[in-house]
């Protein structure tokens, strides 16, 4: 699959928070469905640009396949992330373009720019226990559990966290 990653465009920011709003929904990650006000927050894309970089995985057509929102040294939309390290959250991926390395190539710009952050040692990121896929995939890349700083942002949401040494 032709897969190319890149900065959002702000025509796109609806699109993204509608896949992503879709890919919480469809993979049973939201306690209340569609009443739940979390799909607020995987809907605002525009607020997640505004204090994070967004970056999309688009195919050969242009096609919109995944999004993930990387945080470079905390701020605003930063949940875990301590002085000296970066953080990504509200990684997303299409449900027909899972499988593919959609996942994979975007957690790998988010390495990437972490490493390119000066004075940053160490990359973030919290997750559900029903995300096992994306689990997976996070220790094939090299980050371990950091269960000291697991956490629960809303009662019953318990988090678990991991981290890459940079």
């Amino acid at each position: 699959m032709d897969i190319s990653i890149r900065r959002i465009e702000p025509g796109e920011f609806t699109a993204l928070g509608e896949l992503t709003a879709r890919a919480y929904l469809d993979g049973g990650l939201l306690d209340f469905g569609e009443q739940d006000p979390y799909l607020e927050v995987l809907r605002d894309v525009a607020g997640r640009a505004a204090h994070s970089e967004v970056y999309v995985a688009v195919d050969g057509e242009g096609r919109l396949l995944g999004g993930v929102a990387f945080v470079p040294a905390g701020g605003p939309y930063a949940d875990i992330a301590r002085p000296g390290e970066a953080e990504f959250r509200a990684l997303a991926v299409a449900e027909e373009a899972r499988g593919r390395g959609v996942g994979e190539a975007l957690v790998r710009t988010c390495v990437a720019r972490a490493r390119a952050v000066p004075g940053c040692v160490r990359l973030v990121l919290s997750t559900q226990h029903a995300m096992r896929p994306a689990q997976r995939m996070y220790e094939r890349l090299g980050f371990v559990r950091t269960p000291k700083r697991d956490w629960t942002p809303i009662p019953a949401v318990p988090l678990l966290t991991y981290a890459l040494e940079l």
